[in-house]
């Protein structure tokens, strides 16, 4: 049953960002699914994994298709347990600790999810035979002010500070805001070695493609796992990014999300702003620009809107 939860989880907590696919039926749900795990699970977890029995695959890809591959926050919460049942036991095992490391970067998310389950509005009745009105998605203050609260007496880890200051140069010579080098609390709590199942790496999570397109290799060693290669590279792809969306929450959301969702939700009006597209944006990254905006106050005292692009 653990090593079943070990599946579930990767899958489950990978921060897939996969496009609705509409009304499915169980069967072709399983197919999909397979094709994911073979295109997109990384491969050094892929091994550590058995295969899981249908019933719940087929219950996991069900509840993904409503969840992670739509945008409704609330449903997140739901994760919440499994998450810190398999915490556990992913840092148990040696060669899935860089998993643990990118786990527990992200319980907090399950948590804000949770507050915000909470204070949301009731369900309200409907007409007989119809399921009840469901509470409208957090609008992204409610969001953004759930994740003050969360991080408002959280200190910073130890040693963090100092990391973050001896990275910040890089972040400054790319045109970058030094303060954006907190992100990297956001995404792997400073710990190099953090690994997602997707395969992203580093204390910038950088996927494989992005890493080679900033310049790093992946063989015969990984220079991702490198803290001043990584920062280096996130902060050219930041740069680039904010020169396409000069807004940083929009810059963040293309990080986290892609450029090319981001792009296609604002559409020809290049007027519109994040809180204007956030609902349609996947749960994961609704929650993680207000989470980084909130870390980047936290650490620095600035906002987002305060931000000085370095000359």
């Amino acid at each position: 049953m653990t090593r079943r939860l070990i599946l579930v989880s990767s899958l489950t907590l990978a921060g897939l960002h996969a496009e609705p696919q509409g009304s499915i039926d169980l069967g072709d749900a399983l197919q999909q699914g397979a094709d994911w795990l073979k295109q997109n699970l990384d491969d050094r977890v892929a091994a550590q994994l058995p295969e899981l029995d249908r019933p719940k695959l087929e219950q996991y890809l069900k509840q993904f298709q409503a969840e992670m591959g739509g945008e409704y926050v609330l449903d997140l919460a739901e994760a919440k347990s499994t998450a810190h049942t398999v915490l556990p036991v992913l840092e148990a095992t040696p060669a899935l600790r860089p998993y643990a490391i990118w786990l527990r970067t992200r319980l907090d998310y399950f948590d804000v999810a949770d507050e915000l389950r909470l204070s949301a509005p009731a369900q309200q009745p409907s007409a007989p035979g119809r399921p009840p009105t469901r509470p409208p998605n957090p609008t992204p203050q409610a969001q953004r002010m759930a994740w003050t609260r969360q991080l408002k007496t959280r200190p910073a880890l130890t040693g963090t500070p100092a990391m973050a200051e001896q990275l910040r140069p890089i972040f400054t010579s790319a045109h970058v805001p030094g303060e954006l080098v907190w992100l990297a609390e956001v995404e792997s709590s400073f710990n190099a070695q953090a690994r997602s199942p997707a395969g992203a790496v580093g204390l910038y999570q950088l996927m494989p493609i992005t890493a080679r397109g900033e310049g790093l290799q992946l063989t015969p060693s990984d220079e991702r796992l490198d803290p001043a290669k990584n920062a280096r590279a996130a902060a050219s792809l930041l740069h680039s990014l904010h020169r396409q969306f000069p807004d940083w929450r929009l810059t963040l959301a293309a990080y986290n999300a892609g450029q090319g969702r981001v792009r296609e939700l604002l559409g020809d009006d290049k007027s519109r702003g994040y809180d204007q597209i956030a609902r349609h944006l996947p749960a994961e990254t609704q929650l993680y620009v207000p989470k980084v905006e909130a870390t980047v106050k936290g650490r620095t005292g600035m906002s987002l809107a305060e931000l000085k692009t370095p000359p």
